[in-house]
């Protein structure tokens, strides 16, 4: 892994100024920011082939980091240029009125690091729709954006604003130029029971969990050397669904070997077995304050007996026993049309109870200059022919 150290120097009075983290200042920030991304963590970067990174942090008179990114950098074929990728961050203070004390020392570090442009993932909602409205939305053509929203968190739209004003461009208006998820699907832990969360499943997967228990179907917990059954059922899926995620198996036992290296127990992997065999396999990852369901995988037989319903009970209990305040389902698509393939996944996770959140999404801004404007064009260019 590449390292791109901070230059040095004295900020203006009053302001941060940027400075390496080593990953454990790093983490050690994160551990107080339950709702920072995993992909903010030091360990994400070895996940990620052929890009650079660095840890930095905001750093005031106190010495005290006061936020912290990981930023990615992809060289652009040819050029001693980067992009700057900071995914699902940085982990900011997004609430300052003042959002220029702790943007400006980014872009100068940026730049000075010989990034071209830069695109960030703001961690403040957008958006949130709860479960029942979505459900009685759902008609021939329509879509989330269609559906007035349960709420609208004025933070999020205040830093869309204030991004705005800046120059920043939202990368599609409806999710289609972002690298992550805008629309994801959440189920909120903070002082509910068990019992709570069985009771905002609705009918339907009650029923398939009881089915699940009564035909026998045990949840465990895999490991590095099931991540092959795991992968061979993820192509199973992915061509019964209709979709195609291009990771190898080796992307996901290098997640699985980075993730835990960092905190054991970071990345998990869960089985449901029947009558010997194992029928579904999701992947799970824990950090403070919050777990993530990321990826899942299930056979087409013996479907009857709901694995995949264990599997996702069974981690949500998980979730909460070990004190998260979200359970993340991740990505679901925008359609809310009954007959387009893609609304089924939005229509289980719905089953959950709980609510769709729509983030701010993914920015970008070249940094400055006629070169780096230049630059940046001929880079989504590239991006489009691949």
């Amino acid at each position: 892994m590449l390292t791109l150290l901070a230059p040095d120097g004295r900020s203006r009075a009053g302001e941060l100024c940027i400075r390496a983290l080593d990953a454990a200042e790093h983490r050690a920030l994160l551990a107080s920011r339950p709702d920072a991304s995993f992909l903010q963590f030091p360990s994400w970067a070895g996940v990620k082939e052929g890009w650079a990174s660095e840890s930095v942090g905001w750093h005031g008179a106190s010495g005290v980091p006061e936020g912290a990114a990981l930023v990615l950098y992809r060289q652009f074929p040819g050029t001693r240029k980067y992009f700057a990728y900071i995914p699902e961050g940085p982990v900011a203070d997004w609430a300052s009125h003042d959002i220029d004390r702790w943007m400006r020392p980014l872009m100068a570090h940026l730049r000075a690091s010989g990034a071209f442009a830069v695109r960030i993932g703001p961690s403040p909602a957008y958006r949130v729709w709860d479960a029942a409205r979505l459900k009685a939305a759902t008609g021939p053509g329509r879509r989330i954006g269609d559906v007035l929203a349960t709420a609208v968190d004025p933070l999020g739209t205040a830093v869309s604003e204030r991004l705005r004003a800046r120059g920043w461009r939202r990368c599609g208006e409806d999710g289609d130029g972002d690298a992550q998820p805008r629309y994801v699907f959440q189920v909120p832990l903070t002082g509910r029971t068990p019992g709570d969360l069985w009771s905002g499943l609705n009918q339907e997967w009650r029923r398939n969990v009881r089915r699940a228990r009564r035909a026998g179907v045990e949840v465990v917990t895999g490991g590095a050397s099931d991540l092959p059954e795991f992968h061979r059922l993820l192509r199973i899926t992915e061509e019964r669904d209709g979709f195609r995620l291009g990771r190898s198996l080796a992307y996901y036992q290098r997640q699985f070997t980075v993730l835990n290296a960092e905190q054991p127990g970071r990345m998990r992997l869960r089985l449901a077995v029947h009558e010997g065999e194992v029928l579904a396999a999701h992947t799970m990852i824990v950090t403070p304050g919050r777990v993530w369901y990321q990826t899942g995988a299930s056979a087409d037989h013996r479907r009857e007996v709901r694995p995949s319903n264990a599997l996702q009970w069974q981690m949500l209990l998980d979730s909460q026993a070990l004190g998260a305040q979200v359970y993340d389902m991740r990505g679901v698509p925008s359609t809310l049309d009954p007959d387009d393939r893609s609304h089924g996944l939005l229509r289980w996770k719905l089953g959950t109870g709980g609510r769709l959140v729509e983030t701010l999404g993914e920015w970008e801004i070249p940094l400055g200059g006629a070169a780096n404007n230049a630059l940046y064009r001929a880079f989504h260019a590239y991006l489009a022919r691949r």
